[in-house]
C-alpha cells in the first residue's frame, strides 16, 4: 500500500508533463516576434511585430487569431491585420522605452484562453563613458607594467574594457583586460620596450558604441617603481652650527640609475614637515642646515628615476636625532608688582616671565636666575632667585628699580635682561573689548592712549566661583603700534574671562583697562531657583539667586518669567538678567499658579524648576480693616451692654420689669369662707406681702347673676359642681412641700401663686366663674370672669362696676388686675406693681 501511494504522484506529474509538452507543440513555430533592434538608447521608440500563421497552429485552423502584447507584466495596445496567405500580423510601437531591459511577448487567444506564442528581449542604456586618470608603474621586480583608470558613469549595458598598447615597431594589441569589473590590470614584460616610447589607452565597448581614453605616453623605466634608500647615519655639525651631515645607500635595484632624491624632517610634537629636495640619489651624503639647537627630529629620505614621469620610492624608515645644545639666546618677556613692606624698608616683588621659545632655547632649560644686578667680570652680582618655574617672589632693598633676569641650560647662560619696575601712574587705554577668534582663542581689540606706548601686557583670568590665579595667563605685546593680540593659552570654551591691559610706557606702567568675553557660549547649564517673596491677592513678588558663574555658560543676556493658571492661560514677561526680582501683577484672587523661570544666552535657554502658588482671598491691608471693624464692632457692643446694665431707663424699655401679685393689694384681702380657717404660715411683717395659699374655683350656670361684693355668696354658688378641680393648697412652713405654684420673692419670704386648669372651651359655651383667693392675713378675693369678647384682653377696674371684672369686698379694685386670656389655665403670681401690665 505504501508503495502505491508514493507511486500516485509520480504519475500524475508525467502525465501534466506529457499535456504540457502536446500543448507546447501545438503552438511551436506557429508564430515569431521581431523587434526593431534589441538593444536601444534609453528613452527611445521601439517598435516590434507578432505574426502567426494559423494553418502551423492546432485549434486555429479555419479561424482567425486574437494577437495582444505584454511588456513584462504589462498590457500594450498593438494594431493587427492580415498578411500573406493565411498569417495574422500585429504591429507595436512603444514611443518612449525607459527600462534598462524587459521581456516582449506575443499573446495567442486559444480556444478560450490566451497563450504566449513568441517573446523578445530588449535592453536600454547608454553609450560607455571616456575612461580617464590612466597611469601606470613598473615593477623592477617582475618588470610587469600596472596601469590604473576611472570608468565614467554607469552604461547600464553589457560593457567590455580592455587595455590596449603599442610601440613604434609594433601595432595596437591588447595588453591586458581586467577581470571582476576592476579598474586595473597588468601589461606582462614580452609587450613592453623598455627605455623605448610606447603608447597606452582603454578602450571601453558596448552594443551602442566605443570610448577610448586620453593616449599615454611613455617610457616604462620612467614609471618604475624604486626601492626607497636607507639612511645610514646623521651627524651634528660643529657645536656652533645649526647643520648636520646625513648619509645613505641606494637600493641594489636602482643603482644602475641616474636618481633625484628628498629629505623631510620635523620635531616629534610638530606634525608639519620641513622638505629639502634637489638631492642627487648617487651621492650618497648630504647637509641639511636651519635646524633647532638641542632638538629631537625624525629624518626620511625617498628617491627617483630622473625623468618627468618617474614614480617616487616609499619613504624610508624613519631616523632619530638630537641636534647639540646652545646657550640660550634673546630676551625674556617679564611682568611684575611691587609693594613696600611693613616697615618700609624692603620692597616686595612678585616677577613672572615667559619661558623662551624653542628657537631661543636652544636645548632643555634647566632654570632661571633673577639677580640685582648685572654679570661683569670678575664680579657676581647677589642672586635673589634661582628657580625652574617661570615666577619667583622675592624682597629687594627699599628704593630698587632694576632686577636682571636670564636661562641658562647645560650648554650656558644666556643674556640676562633688564626688567625696571616702573610704577603705575601711565594713561589707561581709551577702548578695549574682545571677541571670539575660536573655541579656544581670543582677539582682544584695543584704542590706543594719545602718548607714544613701548609695550602692552595682556592678562587673563577665569572667572569661577572660587577665586583662582593662573601665572601663565598673560602676555606682551612688545610693539607699541599694535592695536590687538591673540591670546590662547589656557583658554577653554563655555568660561568667562576677566581680562585686562595695561600699557607700558618708557618711564611708567598705565592704568589697567578690564573687559569679560567668551571663546564660545551656549545655553545654561542650570536656571536660578525661583523663590517667593510675598504674595497678595493680586500680585506676587519672586526673586532668584544667581546662576554660578561656572554653569553660565555664556552671558546671561534676560530672564524669561512664565506663569499658568489652572484654566492654562499662560502669560510670560522678559526680565533684564541684571534684576534678580519680579513682581507678577493682576493675578486672580485665590487662584492656584504655576510660575517657572527661563535663563537665557545667545547660545540657547535652559527652564528652571516649577514654583506653584495660591493668591490670597484678602489683602494685607484688607485683613487689618476687617480685623479693626470686628474690634469697633465688639467694643461698641461691650459699651452698649454696659450701658444697658447702668441706664434703667434703657433697661426697662428693653427688659420691663414683671410685677408681683404677692406684693399687690390682691394679696391683701381673703374671702369671707376662709377667714374662719386657721393661718397657714406664721404672720406677715408687711401687710403688702400675702400670702396665697388656697385656690377655689366656682362654676355657675349660665345667665345667673355673679353675687353682690361683700355679701355671702348664695348657698347654690358653693356647691361644688362635677368636674370642677379640688382646691389646691400650699402649705408654708419649713419642712412643707410647695406646690408648682412656688417661687421667692426679691425679700426672701415665699411667693405663691395658682395655676387653675379647666375642661377645653372646644363646642363650649363660655360660662363666667369666680376665682376665691384665700390668704392668712387677708379676707379672701374673688374673681368673677365672665365670657371675654376676645382672648388677652386686659380689664381696667376703676369708678362703676364693669361687666367684666373683679370686686373685692370693699368695694371695686382701685388697681388694675391681671389679663383673663381664653386659655385652659390661669395662672395668678403675686405682683406689686400691677400698673406695669398692659392696661385696657
Amino acid at each position: 500500500m505504501a508503495r502505491r501511494g508514493v507511486g500516485t504522484p509520480l504519475l500524475l506529474l508525467r502525465l501534466s508533463l506529457l499535456l504540457l509538452l502536446l500543448r507546447l507543440g501545438g503552438t511551436l513555430g506557429c508564430a515569431s516576434v521581431e523587434v526593431g533592434s534589441p538593444v536601444v538608447p534609453l528613452g527611445s521608440a521601439v517598435t516590434a511585430s507578432c505574426s502567426v500563421r494559423s494553418r502551423l497552429c492546432r485549434g486555429l485552423q479555419g479561424g482567425r487569431a486574437r494577437i495582444s502584447w505584454m511588456l513584462d507584466n504589462e498590457t500594450v495596445a498593438g494594431s493587427q491585420g492580415r498578411g500573406a496567405g493565411d498569417t495574422e500580423v500585429s504591429n507595436l510601437t512603444l514611443p518612449q522605452f525607459n527600462r534598462t531591459q524587459a521581456k516582449l511577448w506575443c499573446w495567442v487567444e486559444w480556444n478560450g484562453t490566451k497563450q504566449r506564442v513568441g517573446l523578445a528581449e530588449i535592453r536600454a542604456g547608454y553609450p560607455p563613458a571616456k575612461p580617464s586618470n590612466l597611469s601606470c608603474l613598473l615593477n623592477l621586480s617582475d618588470y610587469g607594467l600596472t596601469c590604473r583608470w576611472q570608468l565614467g558613469a554607469d552604461s547600464h549595458l553589457p560593457t567590455s574594457v580592455v587595455l590596449k598598447c603599442s610601440t613604434s615597431r609594433a601595432p595596437a594589441v591588447t595588453g591586458c583586460t581586467p577581470q571582476g569589473g576592476r579598474s586595473h590590470c597588468t601589461v606582462p614584460r614580452r609587450l613592453l620596450q623598455l627605455y623605448g616610447q610606447m603608447e597606452i589607452w582603454v578602450a571601453a565597448s558596448n552594443a551602442l558604441g566605443t570610448a577610448e581614453s586620453e593616449r599615454l605616453r611613455l617610457d616604462p623605466m620612467d614609471v618604475a617603481q624604486l626601492e626607497p634608500p636607507a639612511l645610514r647615519s646623521i651627524q651634528s655639525m660643529p657645536p656652533q652650527t645649526d647643520c648636520v651631515t646625513l648619509a645613505w645607500a641606494v637600493a641594489p635595484s636602482s643603482a644602475h640609475m641616474e636618481l633625484w632624491c628628498e629629505l623631510r624632517y620635523r620635531p616629534p610634537k610638530d606634525p608639519n614637515w620641513v622638505l629639502v629636495t634637489g638631492i642627487v640619489g648617487q651621492a650618497g651624503t648630504a647637509q641639511c642646515c636651519g635646524l633647532l639647537f638641542g632638538t629631537p627630529y625624525l629624518f626620511q629620505m625617498r628617491c627617483r628615476r630622473h625623468s618627468a614621469h618617474g614614480h617616487w620610492s616609499e619613504w624610508s624608515a624613519a631616523r632619530n636625532h638630537t641636534t647639540h645644545e646652545k646657550a640660550p639666546t634673546g630676551k625674556l618677556d617679564a611682568w611684575w608688582s611691587t609693594r613696600p613692606d611693613p616697615a618700609g624698608r624692603r620692597l616686595e616683588v612678585q616677577l613672572r616671565w615667559k619661558a623662551p621659545r624653542q628657537r631661543e632655547a636652544n636645548g632643555r632649560l634647566l632654570g632661571y636666575r633673577v639677580a640685582l644686578g648685572p654679570r661683569r667680570r670678575g664680579r657676581e652680582p647677589p642672586t635673589v632667585c634661582n628657580t625652574s618655574d617661570t615666577h619667583c617672589d622675592f624682597t629687594a632693598p627699599a628704593g630698587t628699580r632694576r632686577v636682571y633676569l636670564s636661562a641658562y641650560n647645560a650648554a650656558g647662560e644666556s643674556t640676562a635682561t633688564e626688567v625696571l619696575l616702573l610704577e603705575r601712574k601711565g594713561q589707561p587705554l581709551a577702548g578695549l573689548r574682545a571677541v571670539p577668534a575660536g573655541e579656544r582663542s581670543l582677539w582682544v581689540h584695543w584704542e590706543a592712549p594719545r602718548a607714544p606706548v613701548a609695550a602692552y601686557v595682556l592678562e587673563w583670568q577665569r572667572v569661577a566661583s572660587e577665586p583662582g590665579h593662573c601665572s601663565a595667563c598673560w602676555q606682551m605685546e612688545r610693539n607699541g603700534a599694535a592695536t590687538s593680540a591673540l591670546i590662547q593659552d589656557g583658554i577653554e570654551p563655555f568660561q568667562r574671562y576677566n581680562i585686562s591691559v595695561c600699557p607700558l610706557y618708557k618711564d611708567a606702567i598705565g592704568t589697567p583697562t578690564h573687559t569679560a568675553a567668551y571663546s564660545r557660549q551656549k545655553a545654561p547649564s542650570h536656571a536660578p531657583k525661583l523663590h517667593l517673596k510675598s504674595i497678595s491677592k493680586a500680585h506676587a513678588e519672586l526673586c532668584w539667586d544667581p546662576v554660578a558663574v561656572e554653569l553660565q555658560n555664556g552671558f546671561i543676556t534676560n530672564y524669561t518669567i512664565f506663569w499658568a493658571n489652572s484654566t492654562a492661560e499662560v502669560a510670560s514677561a522678559v526680565v533684564n538678567s541684571s534684576f534678580n526680582s519680579f513682581i507678577i501683577r493682576d493675578l486672580k484672587p485665590s487662584t492656584l499658579y504655576k510660575v517657572h523661570i527661563m535663563a537665557s544666552t545667545v547660545g540657547g535657554s535652559t527652564n528652571g524648576t516649577s514654583l506653584t502658588l495660591v493668591t490670597m482671598v484678602l489683602d494685607d491691608i484688607e485683613i487689618q480693616i476687617l480685623f479693626l471693624t470686628l474690634g469697633l464692632i465688639f467694643v461698641l457692643l461691650t459699651a452698649l451692654m454696659i450701658c444697658f446694665q447702668k441706664n434703667g431707663r434703657v433697661k426697662q424699655q428693653f427688659w420691663p420689669s414683671v410685677p408681683d401679685p404677692a406684693n399687690s393689694s390682691l394679696g391683701k384681702w381673703v374671702p369671707a369662707e376662709l377667714q374662719q380657717e386657721p393661718p397657714q404660715v406664721p404672720s406677715a411683717k408687711e401687710p403688702a406681702l400675702a400670702t396665697i395659699s388656697t385656690v377655689t374655683v366656682l362654676e355657675r350656670a349660665a345667665g345667673k347673676q355673679a353675687p353682690v361684693w361683700g355679701k355671702d355668696p348664695p348657698a347654690e354658688t358653693t356647691v361644688a359642681f362635677p368636674g370642677v378641680p379640688q382646691p389646691y393648697v400650699q402649705q408654708d412652713g419649713p419642712g412643707r412641700a410647695m406646690g408648682p405654684g412656688t417661687g421667692s420673692y426679691g425679700s426672701g419670704e415665699t411667693v405663691q401663686y395658682a395655676q387653675v386648669a379647666g375642661d377645653g372651651y372646644k363646642g363650649q359655651q363660655h360660662v363666667p366663674c369666680r376665682l376665691y383667693l384665700r390668704s392668712s392675713s387677708t379676707q379672701p378675693l374673688l374673681f368673677d370672669r365672665s365670657p371675654s369678647p376676645k382672648p388677652y384682653e386686659n380689664l381696667w377696674f376703676h369708678g362703676a362696676a364693669p361687666s367684666h371684672g373683679c370686686q373685692g369686698a370693699g368695694g371695686f379694685l382701685e388697681e388694675p388686675l391681671i389679663d383673663f386670656p381664653l386659655l385652659q389655665g390661669l395662672q395668678i403670681s403675686g405682683a406689686e406693681e400691677l400698673h406695669d401690665f398692659q392696661r385696657c
